[in-house]
């Protein structure tokens, strides 16, 4: 329903085959990154006491380099680029100083767009923790999700609205949002919303925002496209860009040859069946594939659990709560879980199904051999 579904996920352009040997590599060593040492503590930042307890309580003390060095760039009002890759601990990065900007005036209002219904609902979940008995409000926007709540909500002019692009410019469509009421706008994994084609509403945005306002924007990279919303997005930004290690330098990687279906699922199951195969993530190309692997996994008596776009919000989040809590071994995913989800401790990912590109490899590989730890990808090749 609604004018959106035109421009969801526009197909892009397929990449020529990418040549298997890009997909065999060893990880380096994790260990010899230089420590990273922070020019603040958390105590230190010019924020209220009740959100230093609440992050005392999530168990920071000293922040990442992201935090680090945003933080007090968002409490002095700067408009902000961040260049960092999911995990490195951005999302606090712009979450702290905003709640702390709402609680010092409660007549400021924040619009978060994420890629994601996934993302989004994590970023949710995250301000939720950050202001435990903190009178602020929120509401999460997005698709998959009862929009008569999320209407009900929207009436009672929260001070955080999280979203994703297509829901967001439902609601504008509706006249239940209107974006010159944002002072403050996150754009957040801008590059992923131009990878699965929500360039044209992403302009739409911010051509209706307010002129004056403090705009924050986060990216892994900045390709042509990126470049020209960051242009009219920011005004006088600082640039900071993190980026600790690439995100191929953790992860072993190699090639699983195979001649036919049957043998690829016979040494999938053979896989599968290892003691050190405990938490894995296996990617396939379409949502039907995707679907029938798992159903097929789960008739092995493996525990396997399934997200892509067929699955209902409430779905998704259930799937991907079990496997992060280790109550499932195995997730099948469609792109959509390649960016974005901090999932901690995936000791595998397989690309049963080859990606379309190769950013889209480094982007699912990129969710094993987190937090300096080393993870293993393998990718299934006819």
């Amino acid at each position: 329903m609604g004018r959106r579904n035109s421009t969801h996920f526009a197909p892009r352009a397929r990449d020529a085959r990418v040549n298997p040997d890009r997909y065999v590599n060893k990880a380096t060593d994790v260990g010899v990154e230089t420590a990273f040492v922070a020019t603040h503590q958390f105590a230190d930042f010019d924020i209220a006491g009740e959100l230093k307890v609440n992050i005392i309580a999530r168990g920071y003390t000293t922040p990442t380099p992201i935090q680090d060095q945003v933080i007090p760039l968002i409490l002095s009002g700067r408009d902000v680029v961040g260049i960092a890759n999911t995990g490195t601990g951005k999302t606090a990065a712009f979450l702290i100083p905003l709640i702390n900007k709402i609680m010092k005036d409660h007549t400021q209002k924040v619009l978060i767009i994420a890629p994601t219904r996934e993302l989004a609902t994590q970023i949710e979940d995250e301000l939720k923790l950050f202001t435990r008995g903190i009178n602020i409000s929120s509401v999460l926007v997005i698709g998959g999700a009862n929009m008569s709540a999320q209407m009900y909500k929207l009436r009672q002019r929260p001070n955080f609205v999280i979203s994703t692009a297509g829901r967001l410019m439902d609601f504008v469509d509706r006249r239940m949002v209107t974006l010159t009421d944002y002072n403050t706008i996150v754009l957040d994994e801008v590059d992923r919303m131009v990878d699965i084609g929500f360039i044209r509403d992403i302009r739409a945005i911010v051509s209706a925002l307010p002129k004056v306002r403090q705009s924050l924007f986060f990216s892994a990279t900045v390709s042509g496209q990126v470049s020209g919303i960051l242009a009219s997005f920011t005004t006088d930004p600082v640039t900071i860009s993190v980026k600790q290690r690439e995100t191929l330098a953790g992860v072993d990687q190699d090639v699983i040859r195979v001649k036919s279906k049957e043998e690829k699922l016979s040494t999938l199951h053979s896989l599968l069946a290892k003691k050190e195969f405990s938490k894995v993530l296996i990617f396939g190309r379409t949502k039907w594939n995707v679907e029938k692997l798992a159903r097929t996994l789960s008739d092995s008596g493996f525990s396997v659990g399934s997200i892509h776009g067929n699955k209902s919000q409430n779905q998704r989040i259930r799937v991907l709560t079990e496997f992060k809590q280790n109550r499932l071994q195995i997730l099948v995913a469609t792109d959509v879980a390649s960016r974005g989800l901090d999932i901690d401790t995936v000791s595998h990912v397989l690309n049963y199904d080859e990606p379309e590109s190769y950013d889209d490899y480094v982007h699912r590989i990129g969710r094993t051999g987190r937090a300096n730890k080393t993870g293993i990808a393998l990718t299934f090749v006819g």
